[in-house]
């Protein structure tokens, strides 16, 4: 995976936005609220929302998948690319950050970015 398939797979979801809220190097993907982000010079790793007792699950069998950097670290990992995490899995951990933010949101928010 590149920044490039890292952008299409997060966009072509319904109701996200990007943006650099942070610095000009920090990618973002909301859907309402953040799902993923990552570092655009470096791309060797993504922050992505995790169901907690999943997180733990994912981080006791993958070295790749870490407490998330600079972030809760109950709700969140950092997987790192081109580690022992296979493409298809970080494919489904994006999906998962973005249906656990959507199913966090309420109705209103949900009919105003059309996903509801």
């Amino acid at each position: 995976m590149n920044i490039s398939d890292f952008r299409e797979y997060c966009l072509a979801k319904k109701g996200v936005t990007e943006s650099f809220p942070f610095d000009n190097k920090t990618l973002v993907f909301k859907v309402g609220k953040m799902f993923a982000l990552a570092d655009i010079e470096l791309f060797a790793s993504l922050n992505l929302k995790c169901d907690p007792e999943r997180a733990i699950d994912l981080r006791e069998t993958y070295q790749g998948v870490i407490p998330g950097y600079h972030m809760n670290k109950t709700h969140w990992n950092t997987v790192s690319l081109g580690k022992d995490v296979p493409q298809k899995l970080i494919l489904e951990l994006i999906d998962h950050s973005y249906e656990l933010v959507v199913n966090s949101l309420t109705k209103k928010q949900k009919d105003e970015l059309s996903i509801g």
